[in-house]
């Protein structure tokens, strides 16, 4: 199975790397737009600021590229943020494949701090994107940004309100947690995917 990981200005992926290699995967991490079109599995994954990865992505004309992809792709934190219509983080279009926006957290509450930072449970799973063992699971975060629940929704987590843990739609999933550091569970997701 060949496994790319798209290389983009985005901090992190080597984290994903070491995940991927620990399910038995080796994968390349490239931006060559042929290689990543002739992949079995796509991941987006990646740390940083929505409006300057848009940037880059639109540069390097990698944002068609991942629109049109036929698949499975998986965004993983700012890649899902960034596969959704419009972000707060820098007021910025992203691709547009969730129309759904992503919002800044906001919170009186001094005991919620921002970013959402940790382990928190998801729940209300989406089946066809995971398996059913870690519906009420621990997984890693760390973001400023949310996606509200909306019908792409894969599963949820509460923090300040409930916000999507996960996205779905067609070939493309996304999680807003980071799958690479959330232990066992993340790597039963991860195992997942790869078995779509």
């Amino acid at each position: 199975m060949r496994v790319v990981l798209i290389k983009y200005n985005a901090g992190n992926i080597y984290s994903v790397e070491c995940s991927l290699k620990r399910a038995g995967i080796e994968p390349v991490v490239t931006d060559d737009k042929e290689i990543i079109k002739s992949a079995d599995k796509v991941i987006f994954p990646g740390v940083g600021e929505a409006a300057s990865t848009m940037r880059y992505l639109k540069e390097h004309r990698l944002d068609e590229l991942i629109r049109d992809l036929k698949q499975p792709v998986l965004g993983i934190c700012i890649g899902m943020q960034l596969m959704c219509k419009h972000s707060e983080e820098g007021n910025v279009d992203c691709l547009g494949i969730f129309d759904v926006p992503v919002r800044k957290f906001i919170s009186d509450n001094p005991e919620q701090k921002i970013p959402h930072m940790g382990w928190n449970t998801i729940s209300d799973i989406n089946e066809q994107m995971f398996p059913q063992c870690i519906n009420n699971q621990f997984v890693y975060y760390v973001h400023s940004y949310y996606v509200p629940v909306c019908k792409y929704t894969a599963g949820v987590t509460e923090y300040i309100h409930p916000f999507s843990a996960a996205l779905k739609k067609d070939n493309f999933y996304a999680a807003q947690f980071h799958i690479e550091k959330s232990g066992r569970t993340g790597e039963d997701i991860m195992k997942y995917f790869l078995s779509l």
